[in-house]
């Protein structure tokens, strides 16, 4: 009697699972808005350039702006040719 108790909740378990997102932050931007849309619950809007763009869109709203941890850009090559001191 226990094993097939146990198999229909490992099944019940398995297909009531909801996915989960990878990865919240957009890399490909510096700037992420975190609305708040209940006490602990919130999500991130990473479609900012500058914090005070982020601060117009934040304005009037539970919510706050955070620099991207995963952000791609700003990390270019540096020009390979050094310049000689004479």
């Amino acid at each position: 009697m226990r094993i097939p108790a146990l198999a229909m909740l490992t099944i019940a378990a398995v297909l009531t699972a909801t996915p989960a997102l990878a990865q919240t932050y957009d890399p490909k931007y510096p700037v992420c808005l975190q609305v708040y849309q209940g006490f602990v619950d919130y999500y991130f809007e990473c479609a900012y350039t500058s914090l005070g763009q982020c601060q117009m869109s934040a304005s009037g709203r539970a919510a706050s702006c955070v620099i991207n941890p995963y952000y791609a850009g700003g990390k270019g090559r540096r020009d390979r040719r050094q310049r000689r001191a004479y």
